[in-house]
C-alpha cells in the first residue's frame, strides 16, 4: 500500500486494488470497489478466497450509482452526487427516470446525472472489459 500511496488521485481515476494475503484466504478491494475490485475479488474467490467486500450498498445487496450507470452503459455527469444518491439506495427504492431531449434538465445536489455512452465509446470499453 506504502509504494502505490503516491500513485493515488481519486476515486474516479485511480486504479481497482485489491489485496490477496499469501495464503489465499481473503481478497479485500483497497481502491475502487465500485470500479471494478469488488468483481475482481469475487473472481478471486473461485480460487478459494473469501471476498471482503466493504462498499456499504454490496453490503447491503443494494444497487449503487456506479452499477447502474454501467449497467445502462453511461456515464455519471456529476460524480460527488453519487455519495447522497448511494446513501439514499441503502435506505429506499431510488427511482432511475430517462429523459429523452432535447430538454433541459435541473437537478439538486442529490440527484445523479447518468449520460449515455456513445456506441463507438460503449464498444470501446466493451471490449475492454472482457
Amino acid at each position: 500500500m506504502r509504494d502505490i500511496a503516491p500513485l493515488i488521485d481519486n476515486k474516479w481515476s485511480d486504479p481497482a486494488v485489491v489485496v490477496v494475503d499469501s495464503n489465499l484466504n481473503f481478497a479485500i478491494p483497497l481502491l475502487g470497489g465500485h470500479h471494478g475490485a469488488n468483481k475482481i475479488a469475487r473472481k478471486i474467490a473461485e480460487l478459494g478466497a473469501v471476498p471482503v467486500l466493504t462498499t456499504a450498498t454490496e453490503v447491503h445487496g443494494k444497487p449503487s450509482v456506479e452499477g447502474i450507470a454501467d449497467r445502462l452503459g453511461c456515464e455519471i455527469f456529476n460524480k460527488q452526487s453519487t455519495i447522497a444518491v448511494n446513501c439514499a439506495l441503502l435506505d429506499q427504492q431510488v427511482e432511475v427516470l430517462e429523459v429523452k431531449g432535447p430538454r433541459i434538465v435541473v437537478v439538486d445536489d442529490d440527484v445523479s446525472v447518468l449520460i449515455r455512452k456513445r456506441q463507438d465509446e460503449a464498444k470501446d470499453n466493451s471490449a475492454g472489459n472482457s
